[in-house]
Formats: C-alpha cells, sequence, structure tokens
C-alpha cells in the first residue's frame, strides 16, 4: 500500500500502542489528523514545555515513550522541557520541524541549530532528511529510549513543520514497536558475581539495601522485598522509587538522602554493607555524596553499564553486577538460600522509625489553622486508591509528599519531579492520558503551579480528570526560613522575594476555565474534598490553605 511519511508516522505510532501525542502548533498536521483517523488523540498544549511534561508523565506510566512534537522556533524550548525526563530516565521521543538546507546558515527568521540544543538532554539525537530516512531513524530512537537506562531520544524532522519528510512516500510498511518497552531489555548477571554478591551478602551482619528509580523502572518490588527478608537488610530508597514497596513494611526505612525523612540516613550510615539497586550515586540520594559512609562496602546492581562506572556514592564499591534489577535480585535471592541471619540491625532500623512516627504522629492529625501540610499528606495516603497514582512537584512537594505519604507497594505509583519546578501539573494529565480508569492525584505547590496555569484549558478541553491538590502557603516555602534569618528576621523584607500576593483565588481561576474548585482552609475538610475531587469524572482543583511557617521533615546527616 503506497502511504506517504504523514501516514508512515501515524499509522506506526497507533501499532506502537500509543494512545495520546501532545503538541505545540505548527508542526506535523497532516500527521496528526491521520492520528486522529487512527485512534489517537492528539493533545494541544500551551507551552512546549508543557507539551513535554505532559509527554514525559504518559511515558512513565505506560513505559512506552512518550510522544511530543513542536515547530522549528518551539525546538528551542522543547530542548529545554526535556531535561526532567532526562534525568529521571523517562523515555520521550520528540519530534521537530527544522528549516530546510537551503535556508540554514543564512539569517532565517527563527531558526537556531538544533543539534546543539538537544545534545545534553536525549540519548539519541538525528536529523531526518527525507522520508526515505524516517522508518530507520523512528525505530532507532525508539530503541535508545527504552533500552538502558531510558531517556528522551530526537528526530530533527526536515521542513520548517515536518512538512518535507511528510510529503514524500515512505519505503516500507508501518513500525509495529508496542513490545520494545522501558527497559526493553532485562540482562542477566554473571552466575560467578553473583555467587561472590551472595557470599559478601551473608557475611555482614549489617547490610542495608538502597533502590534508585531503574529499580522503580524495572518494577521489582518483590523481588526486593524478597532478598531483603532473607537478608534481614532494611531498605531505603531514591525518591523516585518511593512507591516500589509498602512504605509500612517493618524493613522499610524511607527515603534517602537531601529529601529525606531522618529514619533512612542513619540506616545508610549505620550499615557496614550497601546493595544499592537501580540507583545513580547522585548528590540527593548520598546527601551529598556522604551516604554510605566512608569504609562501608558497596555492591551496585544496575541495568546501565555508564552507572557501575561512576564512582559517585559515599562508600567503597566493592563488586558491580550488570543485569536487570528484578533479574539480579532474584538471582541473588537464589544464591542466597535461607541463611540464619541476625536481627538486630534490622530491629535498630525498625526502631529509628517507631521513634520517628511517633514524633510526626501529632502532625499527621493536626487541626491547626493554616493547615499543616502534614496532614494533608495523612488525608492523601488515606484517600489515594489501591491503584492510584501520585505526581508530586519538585522542592517542598517532592519532600512532603516523598516522607509522609504512605504507599501500598501493590498498585500505586508515585510520580516525582526531578528538579524542574512546574512540573507536576501538565505530568498528571500525561499520566491520566496512559492510566485509563485509574484516579490520578498531582500534588503541587501554588509556586509550582503559576508556571502551568493554563493547562486547566487543556485538561478542561480534552476531558482529561485529575484531582489537583495545591498545597497553598502564598509563597515559596522551602527557602523561606533561611531568607528570613538572612533578611534579619524581618518578614516585610523576606517576603518582597519570596511570598505572593494574598489575592488570588485557584479555585475562581479553576471556575474561569469551565473547572471545579473546592477551597479547603479546615483540616477536617481535606479528606471529604479529595473523595470528592477524585469521583469526578473531570478534572478538580483543590485548593489547601497551609502556612508557611510549617516546617517539612530534614534529613538526618552524619556531623548532627
Amino acid at each position: 500500500m503506497r502511504q506517504n511519511g504523514a501516514e508512515w508516522l501515524a499509522r506506526s505510532i497507533a501499532r506502537s500502542g500509543q494512545s495520546h501525542v501532545f503538541f505545540i502548533d505548527a508542526v506535523l498536521r497532516p500527521t496528526l489528523m491521520a492520528l486522529q483517523a487512527e485512534g489517537v488523540q492528539p493533545v494541544l498544549a500551551h507551552s512546549e514545555k508543557g507539551a513535554a511534561y505532559m509527554a514525559d508523565g504518559y511515558a512513565r506510566i505506560a513505559g512506552l515513550p512518550g510522544i511530543v512534537a513542536a515547530q522549528s522556533v518551539g525546538a528551542a524550548n522543547l530542548a529545554a522541557a526535556l531535561q526532567d525526563a532526562y534525568l529521571a530516565r523517562a523515555p520521550l521521543l520528540a519530534l521537530t520541524g527544522r528549516k530546510t538546507p537551503a535556508a540554514q546558515h543564512r539569517n532565517a527568521y527563527q531558526e537556531v541549530a538544533h543539534a546543539p540544543l538537544f545534545a545534553p538532554v536525549t540519548k539519541f539525537s538525528a536529523a531526518v532528511e527525507s522520508t526515505a530516512e524516517l522508518p530507520r531513524l523512528f525505530r532507532q530512537a525508539w530503541a535508545a529510549a527504552v533500552s538502558a537506562s531510558p531517556r528522551p531520544a530526537h528526530l530533527d524532522l526536515n521542513g520548517l513543520m515536518g512538512e518535507v519528510v511528510e510529503q514524500g512516500e515512505a519505503p516500507e510498511p508501518p513500525a509495529e514497536l508496542g513490545a520494545w518497552r522501558a527497559p526493553r531489555h532485562r540482562p542477566l548477571p554473571d552466575p560467578a558475581l553473583v555467587e561472590d554478591a551472595a557470599r559478601r551478602l551473608a557475611a555482614c551482619p549489617r547490610v542495608a539495601i538502597l533502590a534508585g528509580d531503574g529499580a522503580a523502572q524495572s518494577r521489582c518490588g518483590a523481588e526486593l522485598l524478597a532478598l531483603a527478608e532473607r537478608l534481614r537488610a532494611p531498605i531505603v530508597t531514591s525518591l523516585g522509587a518511593r512507591a516500589l514497596v509498602p512504605t509500612r513494611h517493618p524493613l522499610v526505612a524511607g527515603v534517602s538522602g537531601t529529601y529525606s525523612a531522618p529514619p533512612a540516613n542513619r540506616v545508610l550510615h549505620a550499615a557496614d554493607l550497601v546493595l544499592m539497586v537501580g540507583c545513580d550515586g547522585g548528590d540527593q540520594v548520598t546527601l551529598n555524596w556522604r551516604l554510605p559512609r566512608a569504609g562501608a562496602g558497596i555492591i551496585r546492581l544496575d541495568a546501565d553499564p555508564m552507572e557501575l562506572a561512576q564512582d559517585s556514592a559515599g562508600g567503597a564499591t566493592a563488586l558491580d553486577l550488570l543485569c536487570d534489577p528484578a533479574a539480579g535480585l532474584a538471582a541473588l535471592a537464589d544464591a542466597l538460600g535461607r541463611p540464619e541471619r541476625d536481627d538486630s540491625f534490622a530491629g535498630q532500623a525498625a526502631g529509628w522509625m517507631a521513634e520517628w512516627r511517633q514524633a510526626m504522629a501529632p502532625r499527621l492529625t493536626s487541626d491547626e489553622a493554616p493547615i499543616d501540610p502534614a496532614r494533608l499528606c495523612a488525608e492523601i495516603s488515606a484517600s489515594l486508591p489501591e491503584d492510584g497514582v501520585l505526581v508530586a512537584d519538585t522542592g517542598y512537594s517532592g519532600i512532603w509528599t516523598g516522607t509522609l505519604v504512605e504507599f501500598n507497594g501493590a498498585g500505586q505509583e508515585y510520580l516525582r519531579a526531578a528538579g524542574s519546578l512546574g512540573w507536576a501539573f501538565p505530568a498528571a494529565l500525561g499520566a491520566k492520558c496512559a492510566a485509563g480508569a485509574r484516579k490520578v492525584v498531582c500534588y503541587s505547590g501554588d509556586g509550582a503551579l503559576y508556571y502551568h496555569l493554563t493547562e486547566l484549558e487543556t485538561a478542561k478541553r480534552r476531558g482529561i480528570a485529575v484531582t489537583l491538590v495545591v498545597n497553598n502557603n502564598r509563597g515559596f516555602g522551602q527557602g523561606w526560613p533561611n531568607l528570613l534569618r538572612a533578611a534579619g528576621n524581618r518578614p516585610e523584607v523576606a517576603g518582597t522575594l519570596l511570598r505572593f500576593g494574598e489575592h488570588t483565588d485557584f479555585c475562581a481561576i479553576a471556575r474561569g476555565f469551565g473547572l471545579r474548585g473546592i477551597r479547603v482552609e479546615r483540616a477536617g475538610e481535606i479528606g471529604p474534598a479529595l473523595r470528592e475531587a477524585m469521583a469526578s469524572d473531570e478534572t478538580v482543583l483543590v485548593e489547601v490553605m497551609t502556612g508557611i511557617d510549617h516546617r517539612a521533615p530534614e534529613p538526618w546527616s552524619p556531623e548532627s
């Protein structure tokens, strides 16, 4: 069957399992119309960043590359928006138009070189000059996006709107790549290294497990718990792996690093041997490279050889296993058998966790006004469905939810921003597009929501239903105490830098976009408001009035 490039691209996307693509006009118009005919929904956003964040949220739920497109002049904005997906190991496929070669290097209107923009935030980026090249490069970009570690890929299509590639005749049948999901490959570890690792783990009485975002992508929660129970080893996670295992399990000690409650860092510091599973050794998860402690041993298990090549964690690497996290954990459990283990370290970790929970308990039931965000987190824990998805923004949103929202480790998912403020709301819309009937809750601060308020219109127009929770403390709360001290404890001075006005009514703004808003000023109203919002078949904004002076849990550090 003869088909042009637009038809080939639309059919390939549809036959590869995609339900939605996200874009900013004007790009690939014939392709977008062909996608509609194939049953795929194009979602027009209000900015390239909004579209990319939607594709990011979609990808993290679907395991398929989120597809986002923009014309030539929007390419720089789109490239900037891929940073969060790159840092979080999310598979995206970005498509941009590019003015024809005849227009390059001669001051063409609104045209800059695209390749340097995308180089830092993609695994693979290629120019597609003709329709004949499209099938090969499309497959290559898709494969790069979903292989370890999954990250964005980019295709720069000839033509301002990609029209040169769309108009030519496609040389082969449409691609069907739906089986290529992240992680595409699940390699087994070297058996000799598994035996060595098992011996080391069995010989050490104080073992801790640190599971990261790569472990979450491998969906290895069951294997992780099975190994931890055989070793009687406490589990701590990166922020992105918060929902991988049941957070109330006796062996689970929370999120480690800078976005941490105290027990997790204490556990990592006290361990003599740390098994790092699908976890990078960056500053956030290792408390600025102070964990594990100097002198502790590290066994690293990761599907990405480049992660194993980095020596960035606090301790000394004793052994590396290159494998899929789920496959590696299962092999380690088999090699270990069921050894006799001393429970004292696990008991010590559980004691630290129980002590901290007891100290936090009054805040989880607080009736203070303004509302304590800890109470908000407790109400989200109680209201999130068994298969619900929570999407959290960066900064304080990540700290509040990563330390205080509880997850069942068996159906619920947690998506967090890797650093881009304002990411959560558009990402939640994209996550909902992939999640189907599952409920999606977005946790955003007011400062973050200001970035992409316009996507309320997208939610209404496209009928995308999420529960948008706004933790409204009328300012940027995370840095407030430090700035207040720097200003000599003069709120009127500090407020000019970090406080917003008191007149914004987010519920009224939601109504202006044709959506409902529920304002919550008393703690007892949070639960009913969340349940009412989640029962709706469209986006509902829940504005919770909190206090800027409420402090999120702070990490324990070796110096404290």
